[in-house]
């Protein structure tokens, strides 16, 4: 099994994307415009991690 799933995406040229740690369930947002990009996980209004309970 693949540690990362990505379980969204949005756009070409700029990409914004969503991944999950099948292991311990955290999202992480992926962007990309041009030659940057950048991967941090994704928070929530309190600044804690966005889990995804069911991996």
């Amino acid at each position: 099994m693949e540690r990362f799933k990505k379980i969204y995406e949005q756009g070409f040229v700029e990409v914004m994307e969503i991944w999950v740690d099948t292991e311990t369930g955290i999202n992480y947002l992926f962007h990309r415009s041009g030659n940057a990009a950048g991967f941090t996980p994704l928070l929530d209004q309190d600044g804690k991690p966005v889990v995804t309970p069911d991996r």
